[in-house]
């Protein structure tokens, strides 16, 4: 029979995996972003929710605050470099006013993620006090991360669009709330249950917008290219007489 511990263990290593896809599924955003050399109305919130969250759970997850915790530590630690990257590409190209505010924002969470560290380590002396300060935070912190997409759902509500919604990212955010509250019931540990479990409810919320306003995004995308194959055709027919007329001009000269 599988004991608990193996079991939790099996489910942290797909936790991880799960959470590692769900961090790098940004990546073709960004990769549009650094295409088209600006950020249009992709929002820095989720990353900057997820930044803050990852720094607060490698915390947690600190042998000297919360013992055999390592599976949340390496994860945690994957992601604060991967949305430190993101946040960099997003400071290089968004607009001057825009990446003031996104550097004001990061600055102030690594000052409070410093603080609390220092903090919890030197005032409290057991790794249960520390562990249930820091855990009360990341909850906060785990939720933060979970509802920072509702700005984007906001938008996706207003526009009828998916447009600027990625639809894996609301795929793998799903499937992670999921894996790491699985992770957190079989040894109980609420800190991770509770904003694990509301997780995989706006995982759910987002992946129903997106098949609501799938069909009407895809009729705007086909709108926005006939009316720029329009407005190319156009510009054609009027270079076309234009031409044609400084022929007519060169004859008779």
């Amino acid at each position: 029979m599988v004991s608990a511990e193996l079991a939790r263990t099996s489910v942290g290593i797909i936790g991880n995996a799960i959470a590692l896809i769900l961090f790098l599924s940004p990546v073709p955003t960004f990769i549009q972003i650094v295409k088209k050399g600006a950020v249009e109305q992709f929002s820095p919130v989720p990353y900057l929710a997820t930044f803050v969250n990852c720094g607060i759970w490698v915390l947690y997850g600190l042998p000297m605050v919360h013992p055999h915790s390592l599976l949340v530590i390496t994860i945690n630690g994957a992601g604060l470099f991967i949305e430190t990257v993101y946040l960099l590409l997003f400071l290089i190209y968004s607009a001057r006013k825009q990446r003031i505010k996104v550097l004001l924002i990061l600055l102030a969470e690594i000052v409070f993620v410093g603080v609390l560290s220092a903090l919890v380590l030197t005032v409290a002396h057991t790794t249960k006090v520390r562990s249930n300060i820091v855990g009360s935070i990341a909850i906060v912190g785990n939720i933060m991360m979970y509802a920072a997409p509702l700005s984007v759902m906001k938008l996706v509500i207003t526009t009828k669009s998916v447009e600027y919604m990625p639809f894996f990212l609301s795929l793998f955010s799903l499937l992670n709330g999921i894996s790491w509250t699985i992770y957190a019931l079989i040894r109980f540990d609420p800190y991770i249950v509770i904003p694990n479990g509301l997780g995989s409810l706006f995982g759910i919320c987002q992946l129903v917008l997106y098949a609501t306003f799938y069909k009407s995004t895809q009729r705007q995308l086909a709108e926005r290219k006939a009316v720029g194959e329009m407005g190319l055709a156009e510009m054609g027919q009027a270079v076309g007489p234009s031409k044609k007329s400084n022929v007519v001009h060169n004859e008779h000269a």
